[in-house]
């Protein structure tokens, strides 16, 4: 086995698998130097995608429809228009999408009156790119109101030299404008920046611009061909600063 000596007794096959399976000696993902990150926003810097989960539920039974979880892991990242598509491929064209998204907006304004939640990790990474001054951005699905209100609200908007919305690209994620988009703000070729996310669509999205792409799961976890694309997937925020800054 690559990395194991041989100290007598612990120069068995299963000694040596035991050693190399100690935390300090798991090697870090390597990741490729980068000048600057851009994050998704829900799942990723907020936690917000356990909240509009339960949203989603309650607001799809009030009307009368059952919600799965394999229609709302689909939802997770998409956008306004690719939800629509989904929930009446789902439940026919019955479906009252624009009394849902209402209801999921209204509902979710009120329980994010107070305060948004961040992800463990975020205000530690943002202040170590701060720090080495690498500049930083955001790429959502979300409309621009309710993006630039929750990143205001989580205290955290002022940190970002861009912030790309559902408003400000043709189109969506998956596709690779949101991201195209946000490292031209940016001023930085693609092949040079990371991408963090947490859906299956922003993993594409990202992918297809060129971006060196990490995922930290939230809801929905990588599957293969989501591994496949990313340079690694990480459990936190706090493991992608170890990987990138610790040596």
């Amino acid at each position: 086995m690559p990395g194991c000596r041989s100290f007598g007794r612990l120069s068995s096959a299963l000694d040596c698998a035991y050693i190399a399976s100690m935390p300090n000696m798991t090697p870090k993902p390597l990741l490729r130097p980068f000048s600057a990150v851009v994050f998704d926003m829900d799942g990723t810097l907020l936690d917000t995608e356990l909240v509009f989960r339960e949203i989603v539920f309650d607001v799809s039974i009030g009307l009368g429809f059952e919600m799965t979880d394999a229609i709302h892991h689909a939802m997770v990242g998409s956008s306004h228009e690719v939800t629509n598509a989904l929930l009446v491929e789902a439940y026919g064209v019955a479906f009252p999408y624009t009394m849902f998204d209402e209801q999921c907006r209204v509902k979710m304004r009120a329980r994010m009156a107070e305060a948004v939640p961040v992800k463990p990790g975020v205000h530690e990474l943002l202040a170590e790119l701060k720090a080495r001054r690498i500049p930083t951005a955001v790429a959502t699905s979300s409309r621009a109101a309710h993006a630039l209100a929750h990143l205001n609200a989580a205290g955290i908007l002022g940190t970002f030299e861009a912030v790309v919305t559902r408003d400000d690209v043709t189109n969506p994620k998956p596709h690779p404008e949101p991201y195209l988009t946000a490292t031209g703000r940016l001023g930085f070729d693609p092949v040079h920046c990371l991408a963090v996310e947490d859906s299956h669509a922003g993993v594409r999205a990202a992918s297809a611009a060129g971006l060196q792409t990490i995922m930290v799961p939230d809801l929905v976890d990588p599957s293969d061909e989501i591994t496949a694309l990313c340079t690694a997937v990480m459990s936190s925020l706090h493991d992608l600063r170890h990987a990138a800054f610790t040596h």
